[in-house]
């Protein structure tokens, strides 16, 4: 690339643009009504919003920490309280949303530990992975074999075999 540069064909802009003022007798229509438009419109709904922000920061609300209130089982409903079978089954999705929260979370509890302890792992996790087995095992006897579509009542059924299960192998092992 050559040294010299040819000014004339690339010239500079100027360091400084002048500014035009216009001065005439006549006012600019768009400040008078950007002016109208900041004291009729502008100014009211920033006053009414400020106002709306200093209520809410008196009385907080944390729409994350909902917490909804314990609803009777499905085994408690009537026969025909459709109300109660439907609150039942949504109590029953968030439980089992949940519990599986609950897994996910010690699982990566477990992960971390294996991370940091490298080597040493199976020794120094010991409790970590008993604490999984415990979880998984309480997981997988309630919501098990349930499958994508289970519901309460499908749970609820396989939690009465269970325990149906459960006396005839003790009355079994009495007699």
């Amino acid at each position: 690339m050559p040294e010299d540069r040819d000014w004339e064909a690339y010239k500079v802009p100027p360091t400084r643009t002048p500014e035009s003022e216009r001065i005439t007798s006549v006012p600019n229509p768009i400040t008078f009504i950007q002016t109208v438009f900041n004291y009729v419109i502008d100014a009211p709904v920033t006053f009414v919003r400020e106002w709306i922000e200093r209520q809410q920061a008196k009385n907080k609300f944390y729409y994350y920490h909902q917490k909804f209130r314990r609803v009777p089982d499905l085994s408690e409903c009537l026969e025909g309280d459709y109300l109660c079978f439907y609150e039942a089954e949504a109590q029953w999705r968030r439980d089992r949303m949940v519990d599986q929260e609950i897994v996910e979370i010690v699982r990566e509890r477990l992960g971390a530990c294996k991370q940091r302890e490298g080597p040493n792992q199976f020794q120094n996790c010991a409790k970590e992975m008993e604490q999984l087995a415990q979880v998984t095992k309480a997981y997988q006897d309630r919501y098990g074999d349930l499958g994508v579509h289970g519901n309460a009542r499908t749970c609820l059924m396989k939690q009465k075999h269970r325990m149906m299960e459960e006396r005839k192998a003790q009355a079994k092992a009495s007699q």
